[in-house]
C-alpha cells in the first residue's frame, strides 16, 4: 500500500496500484483489457449446488478473493464472481451442439459436407467442415451421417469436460432435419435407409442409451449452416453471433 502526502492541499491519499498489479502478474492478466465498471448491468449469473469437497479453489476464484480485499467499488463484482465459481461451475457452462449437412455439395465427386459447431457457455469451443467419406443418397441420410459425426464429438467433449471438473448432463445436438432424427430414433431397419454402414449408425445407440438427445432446429436460426454452404452477410453475422463469435 503506497501513502500519498498531499501538504498543499492537507490531504493523505492511499493507493494500492502496486497490490494490484501484482495480482494481475500472478495470474499473467498484465495484459487483460480495462472496462469501465467492474460489472455490466446485464450480466446475471447463477450457481449450481455441489458437496463441499468438490469445491475448489481455482486461478480463477483465487483472483477474485485478492480483489475482495482490495476496493469497495469493485465489492460486488467480485462477489458475484466468486459467488458463481466457487459453487463448482456456473450453470450457464453447459454445452450445446449445433450440426448440419448439404446434399451433393461437391459438384466433382457428388459427395455432402458435414458441419458441426460445439458452444460453452454460448461461446464455440469445437467445430468442423468436411466433406464426408460416402456418397449419400438423400438428403436424410447425408444429415444422419452428420448426426454420427457430431454425436461422437459430443462423447469426447463430454469426456474432456468431465476431466476437467465440468461434468455435463446428457448432450443436445441441434439438427434441422426432422426426417435425420426421427431415423435416428427409430431402430427399425427401412427399404431406403438398410444400405446405410453400420458405423453410421453409432447415433441410435448415442440416443437410445440417453447419451445424446437430438433436437429439431429451425434452419434459418442453425449455426452449423454457415459450415456447409455458403450464405449472406446477414445469415453469417446471425450464425456468428449465436455461437459467441460477435457480440
Amino acid at each position: 500500500m503506497r501513502i500519498i502526502r498531499d501538504k498543499a492541499n492537507g490531504t493523505l491519499k492511499l493507493s494500492q496500484s502496486e497490490y494490484a498489479k501484482k495480482v494481475l502478474n500472478r495470474f499473467n492478466m498484465n495484459e487483460a483489457k480495462p472496462i469501465s465498471t467492474p460489472l455490466g448491468s446485464h450480466f446475471k449469473t447463477k450457481q449450481r449446488t455441489v458437496t463441499k469437497d468438490r469445491r475448489r479453489k481455482g486461478p480463477y476464484e483465487q483472483g477474485a478473493l485478492c480483489l475482495s480485499y482490495w476496493q469497495l467499488d469493485v465489492c460486488y463484482g467480485v462477489y458475484k464472481a466468486r459467488h458463481c465459481t466457487c459453487s463448482g461451475s456456473c450453470a450457464s457452462l453447459k454445452l450445446q451442439g449445433y450440426v448440419d449437412a448439404d446434399f451433393a455439395g461437391d459438384i466433382d465427386s457428388r459427395k455432402s459436407t458435414t458441419g458441426f459447431v460445439f458452444t460453452l457457455g454460448g461461446t464455440a469451443i469445437s467445430w468442423t467442415s468436411n466433406l464426408q467419406k460416402i456418397v449419400t443418397l438423400s438428403t436424410t441420410e447425408a444429415e444422419y451421417v452428420a448426426a454420427t459425426e457430431a454425436g461422437k464429438e459430443m462423447i469426447w467433449l463430454h469426456g474432456f469436460l468431465d476431466e476437467l471438473g465440468k461434468k455435463q448432463e446428457m448432450g443436445i445436438i441441434h439438427s434441422d432435419s426432422q426426417s435425420a432424427i426421427f431415423l435416428a430414433k427409430n431402430l427399425t431397419f427401412h427399404s431406403k435407409s438398410k444400405h446405410i454402414q453400420t458405423k453410421y449408425h453409432f447415433i441410435r445407440y448415442l440416443v437410445e442409451d440417453k447419451l445424446v438427445i437430438l433436437e429439431k432446429i429451425c434452419g434459418s436460426k442453425n449455426p452449423a449452416d454457415m459450415l456447409t454452404k455458403g450464405v449472406t452477410i446477414e445469415k453469417l453475422k446471425l450464425c456468428a453471433t449465436s455461437i459467441g463469435l460477435l457480440a
